[in-house]
């Protein structure tokens, strides 16, 4: 059982119907394997609920992970070491980070530079998986 944990390029690609990040989701749910949303990659997805029914649907399995003063700072301190200015991928960084002590973690995610540099300055065994 692969973890996953999606930034908000995978919600993007979800909303849009794409079909191997669907098949991801997929696979994750038969396995019963955890899926994550950091609850800031869902504000950057999330434009017109009215018009978005499949990102909806494709949340209603997934744990959104809030982002508290705890990861608030630590994604602010991930930011400052890493050079970097957007905290919600820091945050995606940090869920993906904490769930790869755990179990194999996979970042769906458009921004596999930002992400992957996130996660090698974290030491974290998660992968990154192109969406």
């Amino acid at each position: 059982m692969t973890t996953l944990v999606l930034d908000a390029g995978a919600l993007i690609a979800l909303d849009r119907y794409d079909r191997d990040v669907w098949a991801m989701l997929r696979v994750a749910s038969d396995d019963q394997s955890n899926v994550y949303v950091p609850t800031g990659a869902i504000a950057q997805a999330w434009r017109d609920g009215a018009l978005q029914a499949l990102l909806a649907k494709a949340l209603s399995p997934c744990e959104e992970l809030a982002l508290d003063g705890t990861t608030a700072r630590a994604a602010g301190l991930l930011c400052g070491k890493t050079g970097t200015s957007d905290v919600i991928d820091a945050a995606v960084a940090i869920a993906a980070a904490g769930a790869s002590q755990h179990s194999p973690t996979a970042v769906l995610t458009s921004d596999v530079g930002d992400i992957g540099n996130l996660i090698d300055s974290l030491d974290s065994a998660a992968t990154v998986v192109a969406v």
